[in-house]
């Protein structure tokens, strides 16, 4: 199989969404951050942090970022990494495990502590810490006033 065609297989796969509920042993995760080496420090609802491995199919071909959920398998003989990703979550299915009861109420909370945007679809960078910057309005009204009087002074 050429990597075109497995690239697009694998795509599919990921795109496609079967609409299977997670099985007893796998549970889903939200990424806290990547550590490289296809592994990524994950959160679970609990508040238990631990590392998860990108399957081989996935790597090269999709990306995960901060903030994005997946659904893992645990590992058995993982010390450190301590589990495998299994599916990478789209609006789509998070929609349906949460019509399905499965979708942890912790994971709702932190949506609602984060910043409400009218537009949902807007894309907002999460790799950049949100900075937010105040100006007095006297300093900007000296500033103008002074350059006003330059001005004045250059004419005459």
């Amino acid at each position: 199989m050429s990597k075109v065609t497995k690239r697009k297989h694998v795509m599919n796969e990921a795109l496609w969404d079967d609409y299977e509920l997670p099985k007893d042993n796998q549970s889903i995760v939200k990424i806290v951050k990547s550590k490289g080496n296809n592994l990524h420090e994950i959160t679970t609802p609990s508040g238990e942090e631990y590392l998860v491995s990108m399957p081989t199919k996935f790597r090269k071909n999709i990306w995960v970022k901060r903030g994005d959920y997946v659904l893992v398998e645990p590992i058995l003989e993982g010390d450190k990494v301590k589990a495998e990703i299994v599916k990478i979550m789209n609006k789509d299915s998070i929609k349906f495990y949460k019509e399905n009861n499965v979708w942890p109420k912790e994971f709702d909370d932190e949506k609602k502590k984060q910043v409400t945007v009218d537009d949902d679809d807007l894309f907002v960078n999460t790799n950049r810490a949100y900075v937010q910057t105040y100006q007095s309005d006297s300093d900007s009204s000296d500033s103008e006033s002074d350059s006003d009087n330059e001005n004045d002074d250059t004419k005459k």
